[in-house]
């Protein structure tokens, strides 16, 4: 019998609902929130309202493109956090009050393992890590190396101690005078750069965390000394200095997957999150992959942004370990792997 699994995901800014039938996409839909980019950054009021207008038609249209009947549905799978709480609220009590009209089972997930999880979709085009792996979560939120020993046995074995490292590329390219989210823009522009034009100096933190806040610093530094000296600076450059950003931001996460590789003797490694989608990160672990051996996942570009179909293939998994949350599961705003 078919396992019809709907997964709601709200943690921020982006309304998603998605349909699995035993572990394979059939629909996942997306409502973005334009609204944002002009307030330079996600504001969690508006967010929560425009989650409020978008989560009915957004559910609706994720069963209807499944073509199945509600009452097909075997359980719902809501993002339990971490994440904004107004946000994270809007599609919890909508996801309990679906799964206790239709008397079927309710199931809480955690936003990051579910970025890790994405790779477990069931998609031929996909290779699936093999156990232990280690995940890198890395998104506008987060960074985290983490050693996945099991679907849900996941130990964070580094972390940022500051900005994430989305937050250092949106940051950055703010300063840069890049609308957000400056992430995406800054990757387009770093193709056509120079990555090794300009030098930032590279945070020395111990063991397997982060730190980002110093080489934003950094850069704010270096703009304001050559843009007094240069007031179109900026602008006669923005190819290259985004080109030399990203490759210092980079090379910062690679030099902490080295690092993770050789203290845990795991060279397969899964990465997971919006940063995911980034070029440059993307070849440097190919590279890797080539230079090292190492077995490299990249997820699918639909599955590095916020999206339901990772939520849905979690609740599958749970849901076939009979793991299911009660209807009074609180959301979390702030939470490790639960």
């Amino acid at each position: 019998m078919p396992r019809y699994i709907l997964g709601i995901e709200s943690s921020c800014d982006d309304t998603a609902a998605a349909v699995l039938c035993d572990g394979k996409v059939l629909s996942n839909v997306i409502a973005n929130q334009a609204i944002h980019e002009a307030y330079g950054g996600v504001v969690p009021e508006l967010a929560s309202r425009a989650h409020q207008q978008n989560i009915v038609p957004v559910v609706q249209q994720a069963i209807a493109k499944a073509n199945i009947d509600k009452n097909q549905l075997k359980a719902v799978a809501f993002t339990q956090g971490p994440g904004l709480m107004g946000s994270l609220l809007v599609g919890a009590s909508f996801a309990k009050s679906l799964a206790l009209s239709l008397n079927i089972p309710l199931i809480g997930v955690n936003h990051m393992q579910a970025h890790l999880l994405a790779h477990f979709i069931n998609d031929p085009k996909q290779n699936v890590p093999s156990f232990p792996f280690i995940g890198v979560t890395i998104s506008g939120g987060h960074t985290q190396i983490v050693k996945v020993s099991d679907y849900f046995k996941m130990e964070i074995i580094g972390e940022t101690l500051d900005d994430a490292i989305g937050e250092a590329f949106d940051k950055s390219g703010k300063m840069l005078g890049l609308p957000y989210p400056a992430g995406p823009i800054i990757d387009k522009k770093a193709q056509s750069g120079d990555g090794s034009a300009f030098s930032f100096s590279k945070p020395k933190v111990a063991n397997l965390d982060f730190s980002f806040s110093g080489l934003k610093t950094g850069i704010l530094y270096f703009l304001q000394k050559q843009i007094k000296k240069n007031p179109e600076f900026v602008s006669q450059n923005i190819n290259n200095l985004c080109a030399s950003i990203q490759q210092t931001i980079v090379e910062i996460l690679m030099d902490k997957i080295h690092l993770a590789v050789k203290q845990t003797g795991i060279n397969e490694i899964a990465i997971g999150g919006g940063v995911s989608a980034n070029s440059g990160i993307r070849k440097a672990l190919l590279q890797a992959k080539d230079q090292y051996g190492w077995k490299v996942h990249l997820p699918k570009f639909e599955y590095t942004t916020d999206n339901a179909a990772m939520i849905a293939i979690v609740g599958d998994l749970l849901y076939q370990q009979q793991k299911f949350s009660s209807l009074d599961a609180s959301v979390l705003a702030r939470t490790s792997f639960f």
